[in-house]
């Protein structure tokens, strides 16, 4: 899941940033702190619980985020069990940070969906290659401190929450689909329509609940309680049930198929926002994880980005998504009791038995997926509140950005609002101010900085 998607409340009392109070992210030094990161025998036992119930939250999401991803749902899990293994590989000698749990992220869902309708599934492991190697060039030379000096945080909020109302509105017609043998093809409306809008209503309002009285305790309950009262449910009510294609994971070299010079060009810009996006939304994630450590350690978000790069390049030789260290999955691994990354590779291993055994996801009704999904998007949506405290403009650049994103696109939407927001700029600048074009530009980048990890 995205770094916004759902558990900002736990800290919204403090700061999520350094411990000193300043308005940096997670720091980029390498900090030397006691204990290893992959492995402490004294909380062996927690990392183990904290595991199994983060593995069994992922599937769900996991699964949700395949789908709106346009990516075989087994393509998805091996992606999230990849990411976790690699992950705590990373943390015995790179540790980035030390309760985060990675997987693949809501808010890149819709930009893979994009890659795949405009480039094709089979040139998406070339995608996913080019964007490692472009990660790995950043994180060769430290360049994930600049990248929220190119994009202001609230574009990001602004484009995010784009992404969230796609996902709602993808998922929402799960919440009134009826089986085959119910539909009725001269009426939409019937009882068995009313009945099913009714059971994901009450399904909604159950999880919100749930959401709210157990988010700062457990918040994986929510989870459980719909996965399984759908399970419930659906033995005795007939509803429709999620369908699981047994997809065949093969490595193979992840080779382009192009069909211009101009597409090649289109694919470099993709894979460029696509990694930026995964940096930048790490990087944010990073300072929130950094506050629920239980130990106080400091993050390293350039050794994320180091296990980054490694999974997604890895990814694509088996056809894998990207991947980053998810607040969401992050917040329930840390409130269910983890200690150290060992509980990634619990979560991994969790993950990798789905992997292999699709058939039993069969058995999960497809409007509890769509409660969770929905619900997913509404809290990208609601991350455009955390902008209202940059003023008037940001909230209107990001309302924008966000329309943007929802009516042409992604890539198109952010480009769009960053070419906005830059003769915004130079029209007050140039012409209210009478200031030279060098000054603009030091002006600009100087503005920018004030919202280097202005996020909470």
């Amino acid at each position: 899941m995205t770094t916004y998607e759902a558990e900002r409340n736990l800290t919204s009392h403090e700061h999520a940033y350094g411990e000193d109070g300043s308005d940096q992210p997670a720091t980029t030094e390498p900090i030397t702190v006691p204990g290893s990161a992959a492995f402490q025998a004294k909380y062996a036992g927690r990392d183990l619980a904290a595991g199994l119930i983060t593995g069994a939250m992922a599937i769900p999401l996991s699964v949700g985020i395949a789908m709106m991803s346009d990516y075989p749902i087994k393509v998805g899990l091996a992606t999230v069990a990849f990411a976790c293994f690699i992950g705590w590989i990373n943390a015995w000698f790179r540790p980035g940070n030390y309760v985060g749990c990675p997987g693949i992220a809501a808010g890149l869902a819709p930009v893979l969906a994009v890659g795949v309708a405009t480039f094709g599934f089979d040139t998406m492991p070339f995608a996913i290659f080019l964007t490692a190697i472009i990660q790995a060039i950043i994180w060769k030379f430290n360049w994930q401190r600049y990248l929220l000096l190119a994009v202001p945080v609230y574009l990001v909020e602004g484009l995010l929450a784009g992404v969230g109302l796609k996902i709602a509105l993808k998922f929402l017609t799960f919440t009134y689909e009826l089986p085959a043998e119910l539909e009725s093809v001269d009426m939409f409306w019937n009882g068995a329509r009313i009945q099913m809008i009714l059971i994901s209503m009450v399904g909604y309002g159950l999880f919100v609940y749930l959401f709210l009285k157990f988010k700062n305790t457990q918040p994986a309950i929510p989870y459980f309680v719909i996965i399984t009262a759908g399970t419930i449910l659906a033995q005795f009510v007939s509803v429709p049930m999620l369908s699981v294609e047994d997809t065949d994971l093969r490595l193979a070299l992840p080779i382009p198929h192009f069909d211009s010079a101009v597409t090649i060009l289109y694919l470099l810009g993709f894979a460029v926002m696509l990694a930026m996006i995964d940096i930048i939304e790490q990087v944010m994630s990073n300072a929130a994880i950094e506050k629920m450590d239980p130990l106080k350690r400091k993050c390293n978000s350039n050794n994320s980005l180091f296990a980054i790069w490694i999974a997604n390049m890895g990814a694509s030789f088996f056809g894998g998504m990207t991947n980053l260290d998810g607040l969401a999955k992050s917040t329930t691994n840390r409130l269910a009791g983890a200690y150290t990354k060992l509980s990634v590779l619990i979560v991994g291993c969790v993950v990798t038995f789905f992997t292999f055994n699709t058939h039993s996801l069969v058995y999960l009704p497809k409007f509890a997926l769509a409660i969770i999904m929905i619900f997913s998007g509404w809290k990208m949506i609601e991350g455009l509140v955390h902008v209202t405290h940059h003023g008037p403009y940001a909230m209107i650049l990001a309302i924008l950005c966000g329309l943007l994103v929802f009516r042409v696109g992604i890539f198109e939407g952010l480009l769009a609002a960053m070419a906005v927001h830059g003769i915004v700029h130079y029209m007050v600048y140039a012409k209210l101010e009478n200031m030279p074009g060098r000054m603009i530009i030091k002006r600009y980048i100087d503005d920018l900085k004030k919202n280097v990890g202005d996020v909470s």
